[in-house]
């Protein structure tokens, strides 16, 4: 029976796709490791346009994290955030990577601090992008957003809500996250979408928006991180003042940087400004 798996409709220039320890990942370029680890409810190409900008310098690995992508789906999986640290530690295992710039967005930022707190002899440096670790998250996008974070999260029709997206709410939910709203491109919403219809997607959309709160009980390991770290956030994310000043007192040594007039998703929006900060 031939291969049913779908696969990216999207192609970034210079990758190569691989899979391993159950992971799929994109690779690209020469040099030390930099691993992009991205935010809720995206996959690799969410780093489609920093990607061309960085593999001159870098050999970059993007993984899907797990169960997300095209990454392998295992029932009954967890996706707490230790389970969750568990594959991206996976992932510099068993390709022994070493001397990592560990650059995350989002959900993607508090794996790259937890990771470093893990594994401090494999990590050169931190680079965490609006960091999702307040309250309300990506129901601060509008009522949209918060209307089908509660749905899927509902007992009973949780799941049937959460295998239902039409295209119009996902990019409405998405460009809540964007400061620029053309920044979310149409082919990648369609990538997007693909990957929900995935068998078992439902399941991990549901698993990953309820365990979202071990991302906020993730800050407590934050100040174990001994690699030098940079905190990055849009003028325009979801995160309030006093979430970022709760973040920056919490890591005083971090260098601190707000991208102007930018959202939660600063990849699509300023990938040169996170080129420029690796």
């Amino acid at each position: 029976m031939p291969d049913q798996t779908p696969r990216p409709t999207i192609h970034v220039p210079g990758t190569t796709s691989h899979t391993i320890a159950s992971l799929r990942y994109l690779k690209a370029g020469t040099g030390a490791p930099l691993v992009l680890l991205h935010t809720v409810r995206t996959q690799a190409e969410h780093f489609r346009a920093l990607i061309p900008l960085v593999a001159d310098r870098y050999t970059v690995y993007a993984p899907d994290l797990p169960g997300m992508g095209y990454s392998e789906i295992v029932p009954g999986a967890s996706y707490e955030e230790p389970a969750m640290r568990a594959g991206v530690e996976r992932l510099l295992g068993e390709l022994d990577l070493e001397d990592v710039t560990l650059l995350g967005e989002s959900m993607g930022a508090v794996l790259a601090l937890t990771t470093a707190a893990d594994v401090p002899d494999r990590i050169r440096r931190v680079i965490a992008v609006n960091t999702y670790d307040f309250r309300g998250g990506i129901a601060r996008s509008g009522f949209l957003a918060r209307a089908v974070v509660a749905g899927v999260l509902a007992p009973g029709v949780g799941p049937v809500v959460a295998g239902i997206e039409p295209k119009p709410a996902l990019r409405r939910i998405l460009q809540g996250g964007l400061g620029d709203k053309t920044a979310l491109r149409e082919d990648y919403l369609d990538e997007l979408l693909q990957v929900g219809r995935r068998p078992g997607y439902p399941a991990v959309a549901r698993g990953v928006y309820r365990n979202l709160p071990s991302l906020i009980a993730a800050r407590s390991r934050y100040p174990e991180v001994k690699a030098p770290l940079h905190l990055v956030y849009g003028e325009k994310d979801w995160s309030r003042p006093s979430d970022r000043a709760a973040n920056r007192e919490l890591l005083p040594d971090a260098e601190f940087t707000q991208v102007p007039a930018a959202g939660h998703f600063i990849a699509l929006e300023r990938p040169d400004v996170l080129a420029g900060l690796v």
